[in-house]
């Protein structure tokens, strides 16, 4: 039986099939042993420096090798990492370092134009719980005994034995991630190894994967997606290929040349891929399965991928480790297409009423409440928070509008918080963004509200038009009004070149909303 506590799993691994390639990145190819003696070497040097089990080790590197390795040896050391993004500001950064409280890092000494090496210099003297910055890449560092290099510390270790670490896979935590910050202040998400390593086996079970696939690593480390493909691949014993940062036609390039079978992503990647010219004379024959998931999926998305990838639709948070529910190949095909599927193995869920808090019947919609062995062990430092989030029974508050079907399929109708009430109707962003995409002059759009002081909300359509489009906000109305109930129909319509996302993806509704609030809007 396989270990539910990642070290010991990737270790059952690396002794099953040592010399198959783990890791792909650039030029550079990684067997699982050589993956696996790096990490017994870092966690070795890391344990002699002083960093012990509880404590917290950040990474803050590109999708590289050694972000894996790093993950893997505070996996081995019983040390919960966290995963930071390489683009935070240095505000957003020290804040998630402080509130943290992180005594180890891995950094790269510089990376798509910054200094990191310059970056901590500044930071470090507030922050007196960071003892230890690892460093990859460069030569010869300033002197200071806070610093050393990667290279330098796998060399150490490779001399000394990791120490042996005991717990219990249910709450021995493996990961803080912090939530992109969409809807508020980023919290701290605390998971365990049993949250994340189940959630991507369930996941990978629900795909088909093998010990033969070729996975597509191009979503970010830091986020919790990203992470659930990493511990897939090694979970089920396959390679993954790293991309250090998304790009479309690179992308491409390494699923013709590198027979990709498996790809993941959210939405705008899948887009992205399919926009690109040199799409359609691509030979993506090697591609078998994968998910797409992180933001809601149209049927007429999810359609045209599996014209080429045969992908599972996926609903999940951070929260949840992340998966909570996922299409199978077997499925209805209108399940497969306007559901994000049933929940996997082990996972309950329930629609709760927004006002009463009772629980709903089948087809009725409400806030998706999930419980089972993927959900979270709490929010760090937030007890008030961690409390607010669960209901009576223990069933986490996802903050989504859902229905579950009798079947058991679960529909997604949007954001609980991202809900707009007009003149004291109910209006979700989704129903009014489904209807805008399907004009031919819409590249993407998002629907937010405006505040007003008579209805309380308008409905503005942020939209980014087809590249030569000529469309007016008057033509999208009338357009709109031809499928929608009227008080559905968008107030406002604002264009846009691009819309400000995530580093993971998601549009950043709070700030276009904010953008459209500091309008003047009469109706």
């Amino acid at each position: 039986m396989t270990s539910v506590l990642l070290a010991g799993l990737f270790a059952q691994r690396a002794q099953r099939h040592p010399d198959r390639t783990f890791l792909v990145a650039g030029e550079r190819r990684w067997s699982y042993r050589a993956v696996s003696e790096q990490v017994e070497a870092l966690a070795a040097a890391l344990a002699s420096l002083g960093l012990h089990p509880g404590e917290r080790l950040a990474i803050q590197l590109p999708n590289w090798p050694e972000w894996v390795v790093g993950f893997l040896a505070g996996a081995r050391l019983g040390v919960v990492v966290v995963p930071l993004d390489p683009g935070l500001s240095y505000h957003e950064l020290k804040y998630q370092l402080r509130h943290g409280e992180i005594r180890a890092v891995l950094i790269p000494v510089a990376h798509g134009g910054l200094d990191y090496l310059e970056l901590y210099d500044e930071l470090l003297p507030d922050l007196p719980d960071l003892s230890y910055v690892v460093t990859i890449g460069g030569e010869d560092l300033w002197v200071d005994n806070r610093v050393y290099r990667f290279e330098d510390l796998v060399i150490k270790g490779r001399h000394d034995a990791a120490p042996a670490v005991r717990g219990a896979p249910e709450t021995t935590p493996l990961a803080m991630l912090y939530t992109s910050g969409t809807m508020g202040k980023p919290k701290g998400v605390v998971l365990s190894h049993r949250n994340i390593v189940d959630s991507a086996l369930r996941t990978g079970e629900a795909i088909g994967m093998g010990e033969e696939e070729r996975a597509l690593g191009a979503l970010p480390l830091f986020h919790i997606f990203g992470v659930s493909v990493l511990v897939g691949a090694l979970a089920f014993g396959a390679t993954l290929l790293l991309q250090e940062e998304f790009d479309a036609q690179e992308a491409l390039d390494l699923i013709e040349r590198e027979r990709i079978t498996m790809v993941q992503g959210v939405p705008t990647m899948f887009q992205l891929l399919m926009r690109d010219p040199t799409f359609p004379r691509r030979d993506l024959s090697s591609v078998r399965s994968g998910v797409v998931a992180g933001s809601l999926v149209s049927e007429a998305l999810a359609d045209r991928i599996r014209t080429w990838c045969d992908v599972q639709l996926a609903y999940g948070l951070t929260e949840t480790g992340p998966t909570v529910s996922i299409t199978r190949p077997d499925d209805p095909a209108d399940a497969r297409s306007s559901t994000v599927g049933r929940p996997v193995p082990g996972v309950e869920v329930r629609v709760v009423d927004l006002g009463t808090g009772a629980l709903h019947g089948a087809e009725a919609v409400g806030e998706l409440a999930v419980k089972g062995a993927n959900v979270m062990l709490g929010y760090h430092r937030m007890p008030g928070e961690t409390a607010k989030a669960f209901a009576p029974g223990g069933y986490f508050l996802t903050g989504d509008l859902a229905s579950v079907d009798e079947r058991g399929y679960i529909q997604i109708v949007g954001r609980r918080k991202e809900l707009i009430i007009r003149g004291g109707q109910n209006v979700t962003p989704r129903e009014v963004e489904d209807v805008l995409r399907a004009h031919p002059a819409v590249d993407d759009v998002c629907v937010v509200g405006a505040p007003h002081e008579v209805l309380g909300e308008l409905i503005c359509a942020c939209v980014v038009p087809v590249e030569g489009a000529i469309v007016t906000g008057d033509e999208l109305k009338e357009f709109a009004r031809d499928h929608l109930v009227d008080y559905k129909v968008p107030d406002l319509v604002r264009f846009f070149d691009a819309f400000p996302m995530t580093g993971s993806g998601k549009v950043k509704r709070r700030e276009l909303a904010r953008v459209v609030g500091l309008e003047p809007h009469t109706t």
